[in-house]
């Protein structure tokens, strides 16, 4: 029971700083502002369950994914860390505006609601960063052929501790206005140029310890 439980903590611990859902909410909110709330809670809702089989495949079978393919871990960091930097900078530099034309390009709320797994769900939410922490977490699984009961009751925490920062996505991204509201304009604009600071540090932490384990390993 202990172990289960410390994989849940382990799993959403993770996995929160790097999916960051409070800072993403509020670009999610800008992304989407010419679409009803209804909509809007649709989208969140879609993104909330395509990112949970993203990392669901991802802690599951991401491994032997990336060994069918002959790729490393730390070439994943690396190429997560330079594809979240670039989203950052760009984030960073000419604050929301580079993103939001993804969904204004749409003009019907069925436009944006086709857009829902990718950029929202992809890369912004649930990036190469989040799929890169998923794998490692799945490296870290007990084999189910020794111990077919500890196995699951682990793989079954981990799953719940992913439900849990889906859910949590999904109400940051439902709530979003009422965070907005809290914060004020100048409270908005600040938080949304921390959020894309710290993507980018993640960014570049993900490239740093990619390219030290790589070294490591030759």
């Amino acid at each position: 029971m202990n172990d289960a439980i410390h994989a849940f903590f382990l799993t959403y611990a993770a996995l929160f700083p790097i999916v960051n859902p409070l800072g993403t909410a509020l670009v999610f909110l800008d992304m989407t502002a010419k679409c009803s709330s209804q909509v809007r809670h649709q989208i969140a809702w879609r993104v909330a369950v395509s990112g949970f089989v993203l990392l669901g495949v991802s802690v599951l079978a991401g491994s032997h994914i990336l060994g069918f393919f002959g790729l490393s871990l730390p070439a994943v960091r690396i190429a997560g860390g330079i594809v979240i930097s670039i989203m950052g900078w760009r984030l960073l530099d000419s604050g929301d505006s580079s993103l939001e034309g993804d969904i204004e390009s749409s003009k019907t709320d069925q436009g944006a609601l086709a857009k829902a797994f990718y950029p929202i769900t992809m890369p912004m939410t649930f990036g190469p960063g989040s799929i890169a922490v998923a794998i490692a977490l799945g490296t870290e699984r007990p084999n189910i052929l020794n111990d077919f009961n500890h196995a699951a009751i682990q793989d079954l925490a981990t799953c719940v501790g992913l439900l849990a920062i889906c859910g949590t996505v999904y109400l940051a991204y439902s709530y979003a206005e009422v965070l907005k509201r809290v914060l004020g304009e100048n409270g908005t604009k600040v938080l949304m140029r921390l959020a894309a600071f710290i993507i980018l540090c993640i960014g570049i932490q993900m490239i740093w310890i990619g390219v030290a384990d790589l070294l490591n390993t030759r």
